[in-house]
């Protein structure tokens, strides 16, 4: 295999949201984009994503840059705040124009609703307010008027993925009722404003990147490359996360180069040895590690659009 192409514009970013502090699962996938920028000789980004306020924990934010530092994980720039960035959301509803309506709808009604039987298939929009509101309805969230097409990319650990977002998703959410942000809509707003040209994150998103290629397509921006690592799951095969119960790997006093990052690296497939002296010792070592893994592997490959 020819060896991957390295290149003085790379941008990735790793974006956490605040809801608590960082556990085994988000270090993996902050380990995983730290790596690949720096296998690249590129930049890395730090975005806090704090746009949930109702799950928002206080000092949650500040416990995460503490715990990145600690694992000597450093960015590139000032931290970006989701929550001070609203003023590009609104131009890019502004931008979607005509592509947006008002939607009455319920997550109960959606899902009584059902285009056919199956879980995953009740939470496929069907089109209420399409067309607009029924009587004596108000208008609770926007959604975005989806074309009915297929969008296709390569994620550079699963290779060619496609998905008619129209028929598989349905007119999705933009502005939730509550008036909060919707994740897909600022997510790619950010990533096109920050120059983000290569995206590494869990698996556990990429159900989401067509919808992010839509919206990318109908605002104009670009699209980044694409690489969802593994997640860590629990005893259970449930991802690792705040709702199922995962516990913060840094509690202040631990071993954090033995307990959390050789660990971490393990989960990846990179094999460290335990003999580190140090944290900086072993980033070194972590991205030569990667390098390779980018050189002499057909698993992670460059996106086939780059």
């Amino acid at each position: 295999m020819p060896t991957e192409k390295m290149t003085q514009t790379y941008t990735g970013r790793f974006a956490p949201s605040p809801t608590g502090p960082l556990h085994m699962g988000s270090l993996v996938a902050a380990m995983a984009s730290y790596l690949d920028a720096k296998a690249h000789d590129g930049r890395w980004l730090l975005r806090m994503e704090d746009l949930d306020f109702d799950r928002n924990v206080k000092g949650a934010g500040q416990h995460i840059i503490h715990s990145l530092q600690r694992c000597g994980m450093h960015w590139d720039g000032d931290i970006t705040w989701q929550s001070q960035r609203q003023h590009l959301y609104e131009a890019a509803l502004k931008k979607l124009g005509g592509n947006l309506y008002p939607c009455a709808c319920s997550r109960k009604e959606i899902a009584d609703s059902r285009l056919r039987l199956g879980e995953a298939a009740s939470q496929i929009y069907p089109g209420t307010c399409r067309y607009g509101l029924a009587h004596g309805k108000i208008a609770r969230a926007l959604r975005l008027r989806v074309p009915d097409c297929t969008y296709e990319f390569h994620d550079r650990l699963v290779g060619r993925q496609t998905q008619n977002v129209a028929r598989e998703v349905g007119d999705f959410v933009l502005k939730r009722a509550d008036g909060f942000w919707a994740y897909q809509l600022a997510v790619v707003v950010d990533d096109a404003g920050q120059g983000i040209s290569h995206v590494v994150r869990g698996a556990d998103l990429i159900d989401s990147t067509a919808r992010q290629i839509c919206l990318q397509t109908l605002l104009g921006l670009p699209t980044p490359a694409y690489l969802h690592v593994p997640v860590v799951t629990n005893a259970d095969g449930e991802k690792l996360s705040k709702q199922t119960g995962a516990l913060a790997f840094d509690r202040g006093d631990n071993d954090i180069l033995h307990e959390a990052l050789i660990p971490a690296a393990q989960f990846l497939a990179l094999y460290p040895p335990a003999s580190f002296s140090n944290i900086e010792e072993f980033w070194q070592w972590a991205t030569l590690a990667w390098k390779n893994k980018l050189d002499n592997t057909t698993i992670l490959r460059e996106s086939a659009n780059a």
